[in-house]
């Protein structure tokens, strides 16, 4: 029977286990929005998760939407990640970044020149965001260009290329949590006409291209993507048949060879199987689309991962808050043991504390 300490092959990396260490949003990037000496030293210390996939992280400056997240795309924050990324490897671990454009999740106060946000619409959300001043509503987005959507897809190719450099083993590209690539998939905000507009294909359109030009550029085998398909986050409703646009959306991108697809269960943070939805989902029928590797995420916990690999439901669990308050967490689920409470005033900006001070089992 599958366990979550069996060894797997997921792309061009064999994972010596299969408990992966979710995207974090942790806003502790330094000046130029790089990863600092901390990001250096909390990510070495959980290098023992089969693979690690780092913090939301900035294709282009345009692409950020909170306070102090990091970038890959300027020459000083290759080099910057790059010692992270050694750091891990020499501690024995692997590590993706995960790429990601807010899309009309964000304040002008953060983006070049004062821009308005970039989106598939005009439509402003009801949601906030966190800048200097603290936290605020986003402003008002505008709709791209179909014109500019080649320069978008660029974004990401070089995105992709600039974590390789940066010594990553491979790419998350985030298209989950209503950001920027779920703005374009979903009907309940993407009202444009023409290429990326109106049907299920043309929705689908910009993600299966990103995919696309990222595999040339890197390989599919070192590319994976995260998606959310029933999840409101950020203020958006979900899509009038969820069902069909995701199945859709991995069927197309199957063929590529993609190293996995990690699917976020329900609500981001909150139940798997949310009551208020029209019909459930049916996370089964969309597994079955895909012929790579399958990670479920959401809240899973010592007990209900190993049922989850046990029933074929996942080839990987990802786990995102235990992660926090346990560096050590694969050897903690190995042995049974008491997995430590995280601080969650202390999960966003700040400095050492609740972010390198938890202590292991050996340490505490």
């Amino acid at each position: 029977m599958t366990s979550l300490f069996d060894p797997i092959q997921v792309g061009d990396l064999e994972l010596p286990n299969r408990i992966l260490m979710a995207p974090l949003t942790r806003n502790r990037a330094v000046a130029g929005l790089k990863p600092g000496p901390l990001q250096v030293e909390y990510y070495q210390q959980r290098a023992g998760a089969g693979l690690i996939i780092t913090e939301a992280t900035q294709i282009s400056p345009m692409g950020q939407g909170y306070l102090d997240t990091p970038g890959i795309y300027s020459t000083e924050q290759v080099a910057a990640w790059r010692q992270v990324t050694d750091a891990v490897h020499a501690a024995g671990g692997r590590i993706f970044v995960q790429l990601w454009h807010v899309g009309r999740i964000s304040h002008s106060s953060l983006l070049p020149g004062g821009a308005r946000p970039v989106s598939s619409t005009n439509q402003r959300p009801n949601a906030r965001t966190f800048a200097a001043e603290g936290f605020v509503d986003v402003s008002p987005p505008r709709a791209l260009r179909d014109a500019e959507i080649p320069g978008l897809i660029e974004d990401y190719r070089h995105a992709a290329r600039s974590a390789l450099d940066a010594g990553f083993d491979g790419v998350e590209v985030h298209g989950a949590n209503n950001y920027l690539l779920e703005q374009f998939l979903r009907d309940s905000v993407n009202d444009r006409d023409g290429p990326y507009g109106g049907s299920i294909e043309n929705r689908a359109r910009l993600v299966v291209e990103i995919m696309q030009a990222i595999a040339v550029e890197i390989g599919a085998s070192r590319t994976g993507l995260r998606l959310s398909p029933m999840t409101t986050f950020n203020d958006t409703p979900r899509d009038s048949d969820p069902q069909a646009l995701f199945e859709h959306l991995v069927s197309q991108l199957d063929p590529l060879g993609l190293a996995y697809v990690h699917v976020i269960q329900g609500e981001t943070g909150g139940p798997r199987y949310p009551e208020d939805a029209a019909r459930p989902f049916d996370y089964a029928a969309l597994k079955a689309c895909f012929s790579g590797c399958w990670m479920l995420n959401n809240g899973y916990g010592p007990d209900d991962a190993p049922r989850a690999l046990a029933a074929g439901e996942a080839d990987l669990i990802a786990f995102g808050r235990p992660f926090i308050s346990n560096p050590d967490l694969v050897n903690r689920l190995r042995a049974g043991a008491p997995l430590a409470p995280p601080n969650p005033e202390t999960f966003y900006g700040g400095g050492a504390e609740g972010y390198t001070d938890y202590p292991t089992l050996e340490t505490r």
